[in-house]
């Protein structure tokens, strides 16, 4: 039986839980989530507690995997709609800039052409000078956006240029004069 599995997600003042079968619907104000569970997991509200239990059967290997999974991903949709998700990114580079225009992020990054990252709905940016704010209810969605934005200049070791997550350590190697010997 999964550890994470067999803990009930606890529910914030305001945050409002239906359960419709399958069907997993989080919603705090503006922000709402759904989920669609796999029939191997049965998903319900504890009143008593005020918390959603997650359970399976054990002697199913698939429901076991499953167990884990779906009570994480309800976790991250209550914590989505009540605080949310954000990712920040930085772009190193001399003239490399990057500016929101409607939904799309536009990124110049020394390619000849400027790049385009479709922003999904559901998900903010901003920009300020060189970093890039990602921020949204969804965090599968927050994710990808900035994983987007970071695949068309990812950080490279040897000037550490590129775009790159703020928290992100880039282990710098020595170029071809040093491994000469320095001649």
């Amino acid at each position: 039986m999964s550890r994470i599995g067999k803990k009930p997600v606890p529910l914030p003042s305001g945050v409002k839980v239906n359960i419709n079968g399958q069907e997993v619907t989080v919603e705090s104000g503006p922000n709402r989530l759904f989920l669609s569970c796999k029939p191997q997991v049965q998903v319900r509200l504890d009143d008593q507690i005020n918390a959603i239990v997650v359970e399976a059967d054990d002697t199913d290997r698939q429901a076991r995997a499953l167990h884990g999974l779906t009570r994480a991903l309800i976790n991250n949709m209550v914590e989505g709609v009540s605080k949310g998700f954000s990712k920040e990114l930085e772009i190193v580079g001399v003239g490399w800039s990057a500016q929101v225009q409607g939904t799309k992020v536009k990124l110049n990054v020394g390619h000849a052409d400027t790049r385009e990252v479709e922003i999904i709905t559901g998900v903010q940016v901003e920009v300020n000078a060189n970093r890039i704010k990602i921020s949204g209810a969804d965090k599968q969605a927050v994710g990808e956006v900035a994983a987007q934005i970071r695949r068309h200049r990812p950080p490279e070791p040897y000037n550490g240029k590129g775009i790159k997550y703020t928290d992100e350590h880039i282990v710098r190697k020595q170029g071809k004069a040093f491994a000469a010997g320095g001649a």
